[in-house]
């Protein structure tokens, strides 16, 4: 890693996701306990600059609060990847392999996984999710892995990330940050521009504005009868079928506030959670990275926190001594300047993980080096 340009690595493990992922529960949990022990001895000589990652499942929050005591309590690892959505089968379909639905651990989830982040508050460990989406949807060819690759950690990120907004987690837990590995920086700057549309639209006071209840309907049938076509006003006992489409007037009342879980009140609160709490792995050579820095086109100029992450081992890597050059192409191109480059493949990471763990790089290579 020194010999291509970097100082200091977290070693993202690639068979964690299979580790998270697997669906016999003790089984899961023992290749977890084992895989982390494994890292841990493996890696232990050379954690000044390479730091080894701790895979947490998350099928339910008492096996994660169980392997984050024994990652971080008693092996000593720093960083996690967690699952930030967990395929959970439909009732009364166990045995059918294809009926699950996507429990996003945050919003209306099965479980109250609150307490998880409370332990990693106490651990002093960052949230790290990392999963995939390949057979969601309409990635599901039977032919094509580019096909059913392409966006897929990205859509795992964004819905880990907005179920997670939408939870109130963020609002909750405002001492830890949180990362979304591998899926890039421009899903979060639609997720944090579409969340404020959607605010500013269907916040709790805003929404009454088309409450069905307020509609005055003799007055919209006067309008109907003096300028509508034969064709509504012949029909004007029909009326309902055409508004009831959009709108319920049965809808339950204390269901309208769709914000009152994630607990924001004001735009000011999404940006706040997006600009400090929120972090965005990148691969090296995407060009949409320059997008986090660019505040002229983020809504109320936000400045996302986009982290620089390598992929080496992978096949988008053929030649690693090109990474950190793929990287630097964005300063090349006029899209980043040095400060910049230095936030994205430094300051970025160094802020997520010591907004958790002020002493995180303590004993490295970079102690001493970053800004606190």
């Amino acid at each position: 890693y020194k010999r291509q340009g970097v100082d200091y690595a977290l070693l993202y493990p690639t068979y964690g996701l299979v580790v998270t992922a697997l669906g016999e529960t003790e089984v899961r949990r023992a290749c977890a306990h084992a895989f982390n022990r494994y890292y841990a001895e493996v890696w232990g000589a050379h954690r000044d600059r390479l730091e080894p990652v701790a895979a947490i499942p998350m099928f339910t929050p008492e096996e994660a609060i169980a392997e984050l005591d024994h990652a971080i309590g008693e092996l000593g690892l720093k960083s996690v990847m967690m699952a930030g959505v967990i395929p959970r089968s439909v009732p009364g379909a166990e045995d059918v392999r294809g009926a699950q639905w996507i429990d996003c651990i945050g919003h209306d989830s099965e479980y109250d996984y609150d307490p998880v982040w409370k332990r990693c508050q106490e651990l002093g460990v960052t949230p790290t999710f990392h999963a995939g989406g390949q057979g969601w949807g309409t990635r599901m060819s039977r032919t094509s892995y580019v096909f059913n690759h392409i966006g897929n950690f990205a859509a795992a990120g964004e819905a880990a990330c907005r179920s997670l907004l939408l939870g109130g987690v963020p609002q909750r837990f405002r001492d830890l940050t949180f990362a979304f590995l591998e899926g890039g920086v421009a899903w979060g700057l639609n997720l944090y521009a579409d969340t404020l549309g959607h605010w500013e639209k269907r916040n709790r006071d805003a929404i009454t504005h088309y409450d069905p209840a307020q509609l005055d309907r003799g007055q919209l049938e006067k309008l109907f009868q003096e300028f509508g076509p034969a064709a509504v006003t012949e029909r004007l006992d029909r009326l309902d079928d055409g508004l009831f489409m959009l709108s319920d007037p049965g809808e339950a009342r204390d269901q309208i506030d769709e914000f009152a879980e994630s607990g924001i009140e004001s735009a000011e609160d999404v940006k706040r959670v997006f600009e400090e709490q929120f972090f965005f792995g990148c691969e090296a050579d995407d060009p949409m990275n320059a997008l986090a820095f660019n505040r002229a086109i983020s809504p109320h100029r936000a400045r996302l926190r986009a982290i620089f992450a390598s992929d080496i081992s992978h096949w988008d890597v053929p030649d690693i001594r090109e990474v950190l050059p793929e990287a630097w192409e964005l300063v090349e191109d006029g899209h980043l300047d040095e400060a910049d480059f230095r936030a994205f493949v430094c300051d970025n990471v160094a802020a997520m993980l010591q907004g958790t763990n002020a002493r995180f790089f303590e004993g490295t290579v970079v102690d001493g080096k970053l800004a606190g």
